[in-house]
């Protein structure tokens, strides 16, 4: 099967930022989803920790919003979020291979469900995790 007709039989999840102007689109494909509890991503969140849900970035499409994007790093490894409202949309990791797509911009429900807790070894002291994931003290092995 081709790549264009895998894609086109595929479902695909729509996501926005707060106040719409970048909007984009992903295959309901995400190879792995986990909550990052690190230092940076409670930071760039200002939560406990950062659901996301990764992909590869040629199953990712930027719809609209572009020109209201904003790149903190480099084209190997950054983070993007709306320049307009900031919210916090996706970070391009892995050697630019793949997509980190945050959960809390999802409009639609993806399948897949973290299934992990990483980086618990510099988890907020404040929060508790009461789930039965596995938890990690940095990456799982």
């Amino acid at each position: 099967m081709s790549e264009f007709v895998r894609n086109e039989l595929a479902r695909r999840l729509k996501g926005s930022c707060t106040c719409g102007k970048v909007s984009y689109s992903v295959l309901d494909e995400f190879s792995y989803a986990s909550y990052c509890h690190c230092s940076n991503c409670r930071k760039s969140t200002g939560s406990a920790f950062k659901a996301f849900a990764g992909i590869e970035i040629e199953k990712f499409d930027l719809v609209t919003g572009s020109e209201s994007l904003m790149q903190v790093g480099d084209d190997r490894g950054h983070d993007v979020r709306c320049s307009s409202c900031g919210s916090y949309l996706y970070s391009v990791v892995r050697e630019g291979k793949y997509v980190h797509v945050t959960f809390g911009t999802l409009i639609d429900i993806p399948t897949i469900r973290p299934t992990e807790h990483i980086f618990v070894g510099s988890k907020a002291e404040w929060f508790t995790i009461t789930d039965d994931l596995p938890q990690y003290s940095k990456f799982p092995i």
